[in-house]
């Protein structure tokens, strides 16, 4: 069976673009326009690219300073290996970034079957007067360019989970999603178990069982003969 999570507030309390922000001091424009995307005010796209035009010129060291603070919720490490020996394909699906999700990984020491993420782009960094700046090092500084990049801006994740359903060979319909926020409605509407993640009010109309803890979600999963 293929079981796909959302990753910023189901796998992790962790809002990446806050910890982001929080490098440059724009975490609380971040959260506003966070929390106005997950309760569907505005399209997810939309707000993604707001949030990551406030990282311009943010060093790609401190960048990488916030993916390293990005952490697992207590339990989350233990669901996902409880579910990769039960022979599960466990995948992320996120509109966080790569980096980060790989980082809070590691530091857990678990792994899944595939991350579906975006990515910020980086480029050597600028001078105030238009050419390229160098560190003490002679090296050209790195920064985000405050775009985004990745299949998970325009794109929506019952594709995601379509994608993955066909390189797999599952049947949709036997499919597990658990997610939160208005950009996981996609793949909960379609897959053949939505578990909410203390799902957003918008969200929670959407799925078949709720959770607020690793805890519960690991009993669920038991309770469905899946572990």
């Amino acid at each position: 069976m293929l079981v796909a999570f959302d990753f910023d507030g189901t796998l992790s309390d962790s809002e990446m673009t806050v910890l982001l922000g929080n490098q440059n001091g724009t975490a609380e424009d971040m959260a506003s326009i966070t929390e106005r995307a997950m309760n569907d005010e505005i399209e997810y796209a939309e707000s993604l690219r707001q949030r990551c035009a406030l990282l311009e010129d943010l060093p790609d060291e401190q960048a990488q300073a916030a993916f390293e603070q990005v952490e697992l919720r207590p339990g989350a490490a233990e669901v996902i290996e409880a579910l990769r020996e039960a022979g599960h394909y466990v995948v992320i699906l996120t509109g966080g970034f790569e980096r980060g999700v790989e980082a809070a990984l590691a530091k857990a020491g678990v792994e899944v079957d595939a991350i579906v993420a975006n990515r910020l782009p980086v480029a050597d960094g600028k001078s105030e007067a238009g050419t390229a700046s160098e560190d003490t090092s002679g090296q050209r500084p790195r920064v985000l360019t405050g775009t985004v990049e990745g299949p998970l801006i325009e794109g929506t994740k019952d594709d995601a989970l379509e994608v993955a359903t066909a390189i797999t060979g599952e049947d949709r319909a036997e499919t597990v999603a658990v997610g939160d926020g208005a950009n996981d409605l996609p793949m909960l509407e379609v897959a053949g178990l939505a578990v909410g993640f203390e799902p957003k009010p918008a969200v929670a109309p959407s799925c078949d069982v709720t959770v607020s803890t690793m805890d519960e979600l690991y009993d669920l999963f038991e309770q469905k003969e899946m572990l």
